[in-house]
């Protein structure tokens, strides 16, 4: 083995057949394995044999750590770096220690395998020539219609990952900002409960709504049925976001004043008036 090089190592993102051979021999051969969770990696590496020095690597502690790994690898020691499930560096801490170690010359090698949005978005049947991960939306729901509102104008499917807990709110703030949209819910991939729902969102907003959604989400959403033009004049660009009558004036506003360049304050006020125009009514 290649000393002094970082792998980038997938893990399964459930079923642990889904492990490759190429990452079971290179952990088996690193002097050291950072991982997201040491306890929830060690169940992993004992599945397969797996007998090596870990250390922990994660969001609250990646910049102490982080100086440590790159100390093993500057004295010439191989590091496996892995997550919990799927691509590390994926909507995981990760990039910053690729970034450094990208800078000091040291070999970085990536080992592909499991990922959940590329998954997900395989077995989806909406267009994959295009598409657009976006990791996890804001947990604050102004926020995240702000964040939605950015994807509007994106061609191609839409790839979000969410909590369990939040995706009801969700999946209603995607319905208000971006329009009856075809969504597909994909959860507990690879697991035994894996499920597809599929449908508009207010269809999968009725069936995720019967139960409680556990384990692992991605959210696929299908491109819009219009694409939007840039330079389009505010009138017609507002004419035309309001005539879907699901988005609110205000997100119909920010769409209106990115698609025609104008200020989003003046997009509103044309809003308000074409919406109180009672000759458009």
């Amino acid at each position: 083995m290649t000393t002094a090089t970082l792998y980038i190592i997938a893990t399964p993102i459930g079923n642990l057949e889904d492990m490759t051979y190429r990452a079971v021999r290179i952990l088996g051969e690193v002097d050291l394995i950072a991982a997201e969770d040491t306890r929830h990696s060690l169940k992993l590496l004992n599945h397969f044999g797996i007998s090596k020095p870990l250390t922990s690597y994660f969001d609250h502690n990646q910049q102490i750590k982080g100086e440590r790994i790159l100390n093993a690898l500057r004295q010439g020691k191989s590091v496996a770096l892995i997550s919990d499930a799927g691509t590390p560096c994926v909507s995981d801490p990760g990039y910053q220690l690729v970034r450094d170690a990208v800078a000091e010359n040291i070999p970085v090698v990536p080992v592909p395998g499991a990922c959940a949005a590329i998954t997900a978005l395989s077995a989806s049947g909406l267009p994959t020539d295009t598409f657009t991960f976006a990791g996890f939306p804001p947990s604050r729901q102004g926020k995240r219609r702000t964040f939605l509102t950015g994807m509007s104008t994106l061609p191609g499917t839409l790839v979000l990952y969410e909590s369990p807990h939040r995706l009801l709110e969700t999946l209603n703030d995607i319905c208000e900002v971006l329009g009856e949209r075809q969504v597909i819910v994909a959860r507990e991939l690879t697991k035994v409960y894996e499920e597809c729902i599929r449908g508009t969102v207010t269809e999968v907003i009725a069936s995720v709504s019967k139960g409680i959604v556990r384990g692992e989400v991605v959210i696929l959403i299908a491109p819009g049925e219009t694409t939007l033009q840039e330079n389009e004049p505010l009138e017609k660009a507002l004419e035309r976001l309001m005539a879907d009558g699901t988005i609110s004036i205000k997100d119909v506003a920010k769409q209106a004043a990115v698609i025609s360049g104008v200020s989003r304050s003046d997009a509103y006020q044309e809003a308000l008036r074409l919406k109180n125009d009672p000759d458009r009514a």
